[in-house]
């Protein structure tokens, strides 16, 4: 069972895939950039840049009927490892307590020139996912 998952809250792919994947009770999200669901995308400050990239993953795991306490991993990529503390806090202010597996990469660039992209996989409770 499998179904693809699609938000008007959070920006359009910008190429040939889904915002977001739900394969029996994982749900996974394509990487999420600092770009705004009207399409700006958020320049500069690499802070402001991971709020609007949580704005979008939480969008896209709500549409699939999961939330940021349902993610099991995390892939942050960055392209400049002198930014990991900040990402880092921002990171922590949205999860709290809860603590999924996660991998934190630098990368040489990214889409549109942003400096940080997430993707996430959740795990969706048996209530929640879909049934044909």
């Amino acid at each position: 069972m499998k179904k693809e998952i699609h938000t008007d809250q959070a920006p359009k792919a910008i190429g040939p895939y889904s915002q977001a994947y739900q394969a029996g009770p994982l749900l996974f999200t394509s990487g999420q950039i600092p770009l705004t669901s009207e399409g700006e995308i958020i320049a500069g400050d690499v802070i402001k840049q991971t709020h609007q990239v949580f704005n979008n993953l939480q969008a896209v795991l709500e549409a699939g009927g999961a939330g940021l306490n349902d993610v099991v991993k995390v892939t942050i990529f960055i392209t400049n490892l002198n930014n990991f503390a900040n990402i880092n806090e921002v990171y922590a202010s949205y999860f709290g307590n809860h603590r999924p597996a996660r991998s934190f990469v630098e990368v040489s660039r990214l889409p549109k020139d942003v400096e940080v992209e997430i993707e996430a996989i959740a795990f969706i409770e048996e209530k929640k996912v879909f049934s044909i």
